[in-house]
C-alpha cells in the first residue's frame, strides 16, 4: 500500500512526531511506502512530492515545524483543486491521504472523503478547538510556553508596579488562556466565549493594585469587550475565509491605563506559541495519533480522524471532528473567576 501524508495550516509542535510515528509503523509493521506532499494541499493539487522513508524520519521527534511543510491553501477554492489531487494521486500511485491539520484542513479532508479519496486525518491545533478528541497536540506545549512568559513577566510586572496584558492565539476559542492563565495565576483571564466589561476589568485591576500587588492580565486574540468588535490586524482573509486578529490585548492596556492612571504594558505572544520542541506529552500522544492514523489506514476505514478520549485513542468521524469548534463551556471560565482581582 502506498500512502501520501501532507501537514495542513498552521505549523505546530508534535507535528514531525507523527509523520515520524506514521513511517516508523507504516514500514516496519505494515510493510507500505510513503510519499509526502509538500506545503498543506498545495502539494498533490500541484504535484510537490518529497520522499518519505525511514531515513527522512529518523531523527525529527524532537523538532518543532514540519518537514513536510504547510500552507492554508484550500482545494475548494482554486479553479481544478480536486480534479489536480485525484489526478497527482493516481500519477504516484496513492491508496490512501494522511492528512495531519485542525478544523480547515480536515474540513477539506472531510469533503474528499465524500468525493471519493481516501482520507484519514489526524487531529493538529494548539487551540485545542477540534471536536471530538479531548486534546489535539501542540496544545500542551503552546500552554507550556504561554505559562513561562507570564512566569516572566511577572516579575518585571512587580519591580516596576506596572499592570501587564498577555495577548494569547485564540480566534474563536480561549483555551489557550484559560489554562495558562490558571497555570501562571493571572488576575484576570478574557476569552473569546464571553464578552468582557471594560469597567469590571479595571475593577479587578484596580483591586490588584490596592493590595500593592501588579496586575497580570491574559487575553486571547479572539476576546471582544461587550458591544464591541474583534480587533483585527488586517481586514483581507485567508482561503477558509479566517480574517488576522490581534491588537486587543495593547487596545486593553491602553483603557487600563487611560482609567486607573497606572503605568500598562502588552505583550503579545504571537507565533512563539507555536514554535520550537513538543513538549513530553505532545511528543507522545503525537506518536500515538501518527500510530493508530496509519491502522485505520491499513484496514481502509477512511473519513475517520484518529481522537483522545480519555487514556484511548479512538476513531471518529470527520464530521463528528470538524462540525463545530470545541469552546470554552461556561462553566470551566466560572472556575477561572474565583481567581480574579
Amino acid at each position: 500500500m502506498r500512502i501520501g501524508v501532507l501537514t495542513g495550516g498552521g505549523d505546530c509542535p508534535g507535528l514531525n512526531a507523527v509523520i515520524r510515528a506514521v513511517v516508523r509503523k507504516g514500514v516496519e509493521v505494515h510493510g507500505h511506502d510513503f510519499v509526502g506532499f509538500r506545503n498543506g494541499w498545495k502539494g498533490p493539487i500541484e504535484g510537490l512530492t518529497k520522499p518519505l522513508g525511514l531515513d527522512e524520519v529518523e531523527d525529527i521527534l524532537t523538532r518543532g515545524g514540519t518537514i513536510l511543510g504547510s500552507s492554508r491553501t484550500n482545494p475548494y477554492k482554486v479553479d481544478g483543486g480536486v480534479e489536480a489531487i485525484k489526478r497527482t494521486l493516481a500519477e504516484e500511485g496513492v491508496d490512501a491521504l494522511i492528512a495531519i491539520g485542525g478544523e480547515d484542513t480536515l474540513g477539506v479532508a472531510k469533503k474528499l472523503t465524500d468525493d471519493g479519496v481516501g482520507v484519514v486525518g489526524v487531529p493538529k491545533t494548539i487551540d485545542n478547538d477540534l471536536n471530538a478528541t479531548d486534546y489535539t497536540f501542540g496544545f500542551d506545549t503552546a500552554v507550556h510556553i504561554a505559562t513561562e512568559a507570564i512566569d516572566r513577566l511577572r516579575t518585571t510586572a512587580e519591580s516596576h508596579h506596572r499592570a501587564l496584558v498577555v495577548e494569547v492565539m485564540g480566534r474563536h476559542a480561549g483555551w489557550i488562556a484559560l489554562h495558562s492563565g490558571l497555570a501562571g495565576g493571572a488576575n484576570v483571564i478574557l476569552v473569546p466565549e464571553k464578552p468582557f466589561n471594560v469597567d469590571q476589568v479595571v475593577g479587578w485591576v484596580e483591586r490588584r493594585f490596592e493590595r500593592e500587588y501588579a496586575p497580570i492580565i491574559v487575553v486571547a486574540e479572539g476576546a471582544m469587550p461587550e458591544g464591541g468588535a474583534e480587533v483585527l490586524q488586517t481586514g483581507e482573509k485567508d482561503a477558509f475565509g479566517h480574517v488576522r486578529l490581534g491588537g486587543v490585548g495593547t487596545w486593553l492596556a491602553d483603557e487600563i491605563a487611560a482609567r486607573t492612571g497606572k503605568e500598562s504594558r502588552a505583550v503579545v505572544l504571537g507565533h512563539v506559541q507555536r514554535g520550537g520542541t513538543p513538549t513530553a506529552y505532545d511528543r507522545v500522544l503525537a506518536t500515538r495519533f501518527g500510530l493508530q492514523a496509519v491502522d485505520a489506514a491499513t484496514d481502509g476505514e477512511f473519513g475517520v480522524m484518529v481522537a483522545l478520549r480519555g487514556t484511548d485513542i479512538v476513531r471518529v468521524k470527520l464530521s463528528e471532528a470538524t462540525e463545530s469548534l470545541k469552546t470554552v463551556p461556561s462553566e470551566r471560565y466560572a472556575e477561572a473567576e474565583v481567581f480574579f482581582g
